[in-house]
């Protein structure tokens, strides 16, 4: 009986190892490895399902790549209509994030976190020595940067073939948009000053500079050789004399007094003889289509188009491109 005992356990320890060695062989299977923009190759363990990425626009350029239920966590602005453009599917994560901690974000348990060149990259060898695979990616600025990072992104989550189809979906419209824009006469083509609140944005070099030229609208801070970071006073607003001005509508969740800070151009006494405010060009864009630096770029293209040429391009809210199949 005792022998029969021992020959039996002796069998379940082999099975028990067998199979320990199979589930290894199958998850090594299915990793893979990407090189991130720092030249660092991470190896993801297999196609994540608990992505947290540390930036609005890199938020929505994985939800144009993944479902909403492989996010862990979004930022805290995607589901508010004043900056997002993508608000149903950001109340689809239910978790907010600001700036985390490398303890927040441990806690959240993500198995994989994509950290953007313009933010604390500090954190990311911290990450690294709990186990988390990070992909350090580009801050994007323009539409290049853009297209670069969503096909890293697509490699990261283990969906090439997502990134492709989203490419494909932004040349497209940039293309409806080009045509549309191809029709209206140099000599009609008018200008606008971008209002932000963010001071030293919007000059030349830009994600706002190169949308406006592909809508076929001169931005007022760029020909007037203002480069973005630089801060534009009202004098020089004046000297630029704009046909538009485009005013901001932030307001995160209601907590920013926007109505304020427009009142402090608009009844400026100084900007009175601005063309735009005598006669009463002030536009208030949607902001999370001119703001964005993600595959809806092509949208801020068309939105400054929209509202500076009208109904030709004619954009509804909370458009955005998606390569996952709905």
């Amino acid at each position: 009986m005792k022998w029969n005992i021992a020959v039996l356990m002796l069998l379940v320890l082999i099975s028990l190892v067998g199979c320990k060695q199979d589930t290894k062989t199958a998850d090594t299977s299915a990793a893979y490895t990407v090189t991130d923009i720092q030249g660092t190759k991470v190896t993801i363990p297999a196609k994540p399902k608990r992505i947290l990425t540390m930036s609005m626009s890199t938020d929505e350029m994985m939800l144009g790549l993944v479902e909403p239920e492989r996010m862990v966590a979004v930022n805290s602005l995607l589901d508010d209509p004043s900056s997002s453009n993508m608000v149903e599917l950001g109340k689809q994560v239910p978790t907010k994030i600001k700036y985390p901690s490398v303890e927040e974000i441990a806690a959240l348990q993500p198995d994989l976190v994509i950290e953007p060149d313009w933010g604390d990259l500090s954190r990311v060898a911290a990450l690294r020595d709990l186990g988390i695979p990070v992909v350090v990616c580009k801050g994007p600025k323009n539409l290049q940067d853009i297209k670069e990072t969503i096909t890293l992104l697509a490699q990261a989550v283990g969906e090439p073939q997502r990134g492709d189809i989203l490419l494909k979906k932004m040349d497209e419209k940039l293309g409806e948009i080009k045509a549309k824009v191809a029709e209206i006469p140099q000599s009609e083509r008018k200008s606008v000053l971008l209002i932000s609140l963010m001071k030293d944005y919007g000059g030349a070099g830009c994600a706002f500079d190169e949308a406006c030229q592909l809508a076929g609208v001169i931005n007022g801070a760029a020909a007037a050789g203002i480069q973005n970071g630089q801060i534009m006073t009202k004098e020089k607003m004046v000297d630029i004399n704009p046909d538009f001005l485009f005013l901001p509508s932030y307001n995160n969740h209601g907590e920013v007094d926007i109505n304020r800070i427009r009142s402090e151009y608009i009844n400026d006494p100084g900007l009175q003889g601005m063309k735009a405010i005598k006669n009463g060009a002030l536009l208030m864009p949607d902001e999370g289509y001119i703001y964005n630096c993600s595959q809806d770029f092509v949208f801020a293209v068309q939105e400054i188009a929209y509202r500076v040429y009208g109904d030709k391009f004619k954009l509804e809210p909370q458009q955005y491109l998606s390569a996952v199949e709905r």
